[in-house]
């Protein structure tokens, strides 16, 4: 873990006072969380990293998980943008720490799927109705076929639209709503597949070569 560095030796004080602060956030943030106190160390590391990858400032923007999700702060995706809004709970136009390990831990294998289930919906519910209509649910679909670089037809994108509305949708009025989709999501295990990110099981060893892949990515650009 790096600390603030304080200039003068008379100010031990204030970095004694500082660590403690940190450590205490730290032990909270893993009580709450399936994470331990090393992966919420390393997890501030890699927070630090892709804080500062566009605009120095201590937190997460837009770009910034963009261009950690694409390597491309301009590129525009649906499923970016849900995930940061996911991330986004203050609604100040940043990611702070806090927020960024708990909606991490929400991709958590240990995470119980009642918790991802109720995640998911909101991902799809792009206009935050409460709901989820047909034409949301397609614009999902379109987003993480693009995100998993997978090219379908229309005629087929259109037949699991259907069959994923039209089954979920069991009271017939057009649009699934929060009951519906866990009924629906419990009965379709494979629809959270996207909510868990194994490696997340020991970020202390997927941390590392994170870093390395980052790097080298970077001195390519």
């Amino acid at each position: 873990m790096h600390y603030r560095k304080f200039g003068k030796t008379g100010q031990l004080s204030q970095l004694n006072k500082f660590c403690s602060k940190e450590s205490e956030n730290f032990h909270l943030l893993a009580s709450q969380t399936p994470f331990s106190i090393n992966d919420i160390d390393s997890l501030y590391e890699l927070y630090k990293r892709l804080s500062s990858s566009i605009v120095e400032d201590g937190s997460i923007h837009k770009e910034e998980l963009q261009f950690a999700l694409f390597r491309n702060s301009k590129k525009q995706n649906l499923f970016a943008d849900r995930i940061f809004d996911l991330f986004y709970v203050k609604r100040n136009g940043r990611i702070e720490f806090g927020e960024f390990v708990h909606s991490l831990s929400v991709f958590h294998p240990k995470t119980p799927d009642a918790v991802k289930i109720k995640c998911a919906f909101k991902l799809y519910d792009l206009r935050h109705t409460g709901y989820i209509e047909r034409e949301e649910l397609k614009e999902m679909v379109l987003a993480l076929l693009k995100e998993s670089d997978l090219v379908l037809s229309a005629d087929i994108i259109e037949t699991i639209v259907d069959k994923t509305f039209n089954e979920a949708d069991i009271k017939g009025d057009g649009r699934i709503d929060q009951e519906e989709w866990e009924e629906y999501a419990l009965k379709n295990p494979s629809l959270l597949k996207n909510m868990t990110l194994p490696y997340l099981m020991d970020i202390t060893l997927a941390f590392p070569s994170f870093v390395l892949n980052s790097e080298a990515q970077e001195s390519q650009l």
